[in-house]
């Protein structure tokens, strides 16, 4: 690979970019899920392939979301009320450290104003949505299919190694 695709001739700047790039390198294998290309650069890895030039690259990306149950204002401040709950006692306790002979009564309005203002907050948030989003939900970016890629100076050996893993796994299968 030659300094133009790594980095300036007048910069001193890092071969491993912090912005996004294009991946570079020739595909070597292609999987079905993250795991199997996580197994492909393991095997490589276990038999001394120089893993610095691979890339795991995922194809066709998606975002999915899981919806995992429904909100109402019951849940809502429930989980702000243990939330508040949680986070007013640790400065409760926080504030009793640093105020001699104060007893319990930091910890109290730690808990009192943690509660208050978590609730207070949920609500006003949950109310915000005016019933447009009434459940939980988690995001997820996953790839129809993950592409291993290779710097061309390694390209066939690695494509080799990954051959000779799908075929010991079609014999184990």
């Amino acid at each position: 690979m030659t300094t133009a695709f790594t980095q300036t001739a007048f910069s001193k700047a890092p071969a491993n970019p912090q912005l996004p790039t294009l991946p570079t390198g020739w595909p070597i294998g292609s999987y079905a899920s993250y795991q199997e290309a996580q197994k492909a650069v393991d095997h490589l890895a276990g038999s001394d392939f120089p893993v610095t030039d691979v890339t795991i690259v995922g194809v066709e990306p998606m975002l999915v979301e899981r919806v995992a149950g429904k909100l109402s204002w019951k849940k809502v401040l429930s989980n702000a009320a243990m939330s508040g709950l949680w986070l007013g006692l640790m400065l409760g306790i926080l504030l009793s450290l640093f105020v001699a002979g104060a007893g319990v009564l930091p910890i109290l309005i730690g808990l009192v104003g943690g509660l208050v203002f978590n609730v207070a907050l949920a609500a006003a948030g949950y109310a915000a949505t005016r019933g447009k989003r009434d459940y939980i939900s988690h995001s997820q970016l996953v790839a129809r299919r993950y592409d291993v890629l290779s710097q061309p100076r390694n390209a066939e050996r690695g494509r080799e190694l990954l051959a000779n893993l799908a075929a010991r796994a079609a014999l184990n299968s």
